[in-house]
């Protein structure tokens, strides 16, 4: 199956969604939350991943849940890696549900 959307990066999602529209700027937000500049700049670049350090920060400053700003980290970091995972995947047994004991705190179907 092919993508059809490109992959976005939540530094892409920081400049156009968050700093752009309130006029705020690399700068101003790496001194407001107190990082160096150049974490903002290599996330915005895509070039770094939002930290849980640095999503707490974001999560303060913009008066959000930090949890937001990992969710979407690990859904690029996931789909980056299934990108480059793409011909070992198909290789990989999956458990069989039906036929085999379940663990006793199955914490993916919170």
């Amino acid at each position: 199956m092919s993508r059809e959307v490109a992959l976005v990066h939540p530094g892409e999602i920081l400049l156009k969604d968050w700093l752009e529209p309130l006029g705020i700027s690399q700068y101003a937000l790496a001194n407001a939350i107190g990082v160096p500049r150049r974490r903002i700049n290599e996330i915005v670049r895509g070039q770094r991943a939002i930290s849980a350090d640095t999503a707490t920060r974001l999560g303060v400053f913009f008066d959000v849940d930090a949890q937001g700003w990992l969710a979407l980290q690990a859904h690029c970091d996931a789909e980056q890696a299934r990108e480059r995972l793409r011909e070992e995947l198909p290789r990989i047994p999956r458990y069989d549900r039906e036929t085999t004991a379940r663990p006793k705190n199955d914490h993916f179907s919170l």
